[in-house]
């Protein structure tokens, strides 16, 4: 057995934007690697545009790498996941309308996806394996549940239907992208538990993209912080939030801080405003802009990953000369 689920080698995924004369390239995600272990849950932080879906989708198969390699359950993927691949490492997205068909009742979401990836199940099996996917994510009772149309449950209901679909193939990895951000503060928890009992009771292992630390902080094992694109910063969540070493880490740690620590904790970086330059980028870092603890070298050289413990490594000239 492999003791990760998921390697990602320097995975890069480019997009040719604007017209004839104003040709550019998109660098969505440029050089990325890590790896994801049985039973974790990995979280992929960011801001907006900073490339957390296009890598997952890139995983999913959604869209071809540019370069780089996907290692999965110890095959390497190929340019387009394969059917078995896709229903080993499926994906809940953001609008649950995205994978469930609005007009039809739920329980024919999951008969379909269990037909698909689980032939070994008669239509009599199918209906039982169904009523306990639902029943697995907290949908009770499970037998209703599978009767109802799409618009009669909730928005939470919903993102809980889109992991019981994603259960169905029974998956070693789930890539969860942006689940709950639709869904009110106070309904979130309950998702974020379901995710912890699929880790917990399931073993599956969750590579969860969000812009939201707080969540982040909450159910993810280890943390992975992405800007326009790079790794800029990954480590244990705990070591992470404790002592976030990156200035772009920092100034997202100031956008949810920590009610446990002082506000002296929170940040001493101050966001200078420049949005990245991800069409045609030259070399440095490309926090540079915003950074004020930037230097000449962060200019014009691309800061490397160096490891500053067993599980956190960081990508910036400023951290390595203190």
């Amino acid at each position: 057995m492999s003791d990760v689920v998921l390697k990602v080698d320097k995975l890069s995924r480019y997009f040719r934007v604007g017209g004839f004369r104003s040709a550019g390239t998109l660098h969505a995600a440029d050089e990325v690697s890590f790896e994801v272990a049985p039973s974790e849950i990995v979280a992929l932080v960011g801001e907006s545009g900073s490339g957390k879906s296009t890598i997952a989708r890139v995983l999913a198969g959604l869209y071809p790498p540019t370069s780089g390699q996907i290692t999965f359950e110890g095959r390497v993927q190929g340019k387009r996941a394969s059917r078995q691949v896709r229903g080993q490492m499926p994906m809940v997205f953001q609008d649950p309308f995205g994978s469930i068909n609005p007009v039809l009742r739920v329980g024919h979401s999951l008969q379909r996806s269990l037909k698909l990836h689980r032939p070994e199940l008669d239509k009599a099996g199918r209906q039982v394996e169904a009523v306990s996917l639902v029943e697995r994510v907290g949908l009770l009772p499970g037998a209703e549940v599978l009767h109802r149309f799409p618009h009669e449950l909730s928005g939470g209901q919903r993102q809980r239907l889109g992991f019981a679909q994603a259960l169905a193939s029974r998956p070693s990895l789930i890539l969860a992208d942006e689940p709950v951000s639709m869904l009110d503060v106070s309904i979130r928890i309950g998702l974020l538990n379901v995710m912890r009992a699929l880790r917990d009771e399931e073993h599956v292992s969750l590579l969860y993209i969000t812009h939201d630390l707080s969540s982040a902080r909450y159910v993810a094992d280890r943390m992975i912080v992405l800007y326009a694109g790079r790794i800029v910063e990954e480590g244990t969540t705990d070591e992470v939030i404790a002592d976030p070493s990156h200035p772009y880490t920092r100034l997202l740690m100031a956008t949810a801080p920590d009610p446990r620590l002082p506000l002296a904790h929170d940040t001493d970086v101050v966001d200078l405003g420049e949005p990245p330059k991800v069409i045609n980028p030259g070399p440095g870092c490309r926090f540079a802009p915003r950074c004020p603890l930037a230097m000449e070298q962060c200019r014009s050289s691309t800061p490397t990953m160096v490891q500053l413990s067993l599980t956190k490594r960081v990508a910036c000239f400023a951290v390595e000369q203190r």
